[in-house]
């Protein structure tokens, strides 16, 4: 496209006999263009229409979608280039959204944007939300804060709270799935909050081992802003602090979680009268393998306390500290010492049936002492040269060799490794070559040399 000054100046530059193509150069286009301004088939400042091709084919694909809405923009693109359609794939679908020719299924959304009808069911979110309630009992081993995970249905308004000893991942994970248990099913999106389990602290993001736990349910994660509340999420946690002030303090864990779920299902009776049930998707037949882990005292009778029950462990190890571990997909725990060494595995008894859980599946493995480090030998330090040759051994020495005493003290000092003076053929003397192999040159016998050496310095 030319401007204004462009055409003016292209407008002169002919007046004055330049040809379009050097008016072209001129101005840096394309002569065509400069030709067709010129011309007047073309208007300065103003964009010529580019040549939409799915113009041509806009009523097949009108009449495509309408007949069926959740017809594929992939299959639709290779039907049309069937029909002589050169376009490519992404100019197709800027220009399908442009038109926006794709209607609404009927059948998919209704004014809530769910519906029931025919072979489109319509399924619920699952929000969750953190509740802490103060001063709870020291047996519940929960460090004197209960921790509730409640878990609200957004359509039906239905909700259920679990206990739980703390929020780390694994107990998260196992407080949702008994939530999610109660409520008969899972929705088909979560919505959270930003919490650590969810994301992460630093940067916002959903981490990667809850992005786990969402893929094995077959949801979706929603992070909702913050401090957003609706009025059923407050009706929910004034019913459950209600609720909490009329716990006692002797109640253990299991029948507080018992008397919290009879308290929801009154509540739920009382206010969703006449109400239709929404459709759930169907949970996992087992929670998802998360790996608990938490520490408890073995009492004076050997046994463990986890989850309303006891589990035998040696008698030898009253007062020691150990650790529970347990998978959520599996029927047994493990009783292990603080640094991981198995004492004992025993099947997972029914939670909060006070069972005393004891067999002979008691493997009674403890963790072994360290080994203790032996002290560092202390060496002489003469020890690192050789010590001079005393009388006792150059005697017997020289009873090995058959000679008297002073020969053998001879052949005994001469062997000492000192550097010895060879004498060549020559008449030079240097230092004394290493003894000859077959194949080099050079004494063959050191020994016999070196004896008639010191019998030359003796006749000396």
């Amino acid at each position: 496209m030319l401007s204004m000054e462009e055409y003016e100046e292209a407008c002169a530059l002919r007046s004055q006999g330049w040809s379009v193509s050097a008016i072209g150069r001129h101005l840096g286009r394309d002569r065509k263009t400069v030709r067709s301004y010129l011309s007047g088939q073309r208007i300065a400042g103003t964009r010529a229409p580019a040549h939409n091709e799915y113009l041509r084919y806009a009523s097949y694909c009108q009449q495509r979608l309408n007949d069926d809405p959740h017809l594929q923009a992939t299959v639709l693109h290779a039907e049309i280039v069937r029909l002589g359609y050169s376009g490519g794939y992404s100019t197709f679908t800027r220009a399908v959204r442009g038109h926006l020719i794709r209607p609404r299924c009927q059948l998919c959304q209704d004014d809530f944007g769910y519906s029931a009808v025919g072979g489109h069911p319509a399924t619920e979110d699952v929000r969750f939300d953190w509740l802490e309630l103060p001063a709870a009992p020291a047996h519940w081993h929960c460090g004197g804060r209960a921790h509730v995970l409640l878990a609200s249905l957004t359509r039906s308004g239905r909700w259920r709270g679990t206990l739980t000893e703390s929020r780390e991942l694994p107990q998260f994970v196992e407080a949702m799935d008994q939530a999610m248990r109660c409520l008969g099913g899972t929705g088909r999106r979560w919505v959270f909050d930003r919490l650590p389990p969810v994301c992460s602290a630093r940067s916002g993001r959903l981490t990667a081992a809850f992005t786990d736990v969402a893929r094995y349910y077959g949801t979706t994660i929603a992070i909702r802003a913050k401090d957003e509340l609706n009025d059923l999420d407050e009706a929910h946690r004034s019913l459950t602090q209600h609720w909490w002030r009329t716990v006692p303090d002797s109640i253990d864990a299991q029948a507080a979680q018992a008397s919290l779920d009879q308290f929801a299902q009154r509540a739920e009776e009382r206010t969703l009268q006449g109400h239709a049930p929404r459709l759930l998707l169907t949970l996992p037949p087992r929670p998802f393998p998360a790996r608990i882990c938490t520490r408890r005292t073995v009492t004076s009778q050997g046994l463990v306390n986890f989850r309303g029950n006891h589990y035998a462990v040696p008698a030898d190890l009253a007062g020691a500290v150990v650790e529970v571990r347990q998978r959520l997909d599996e029927l047994h725990l493990s009783i292990t010492t603080t640094g991981g060494a198995v004492i004992a595995r025993h099947h997972l008894a029914p939670r909060g049936a006070d069972l005393t859980v004891a067999g002979p599946c008691l493997i009674a493995t403890v963790e072994r002492k360290a080994r203790p480090i032996r002290p560092a030998r202390r060496r002489c330090p003469a020890g690192a040269s050789p010590r001079p040759y005393s009388r006792e051994a150059l005697a017997e020495a020289a009873a090995l060799c058959g000679q008297d005493a002073r020969q053998g003290v001879t052949a005994l000092v001469t062997t000492a490794p000192e550097p010895a003076t060879h004498h060549h053929a020559n008449g030079a003397t240097g230092p004394c070559p290493a003894p000859a192999t077959r194949d080099t040159g050079g004494c063959d016998k050191r020994a016999r040399h070196l004896t008639a050496r010191h019998r030359r310095r003796e006749t000396s």
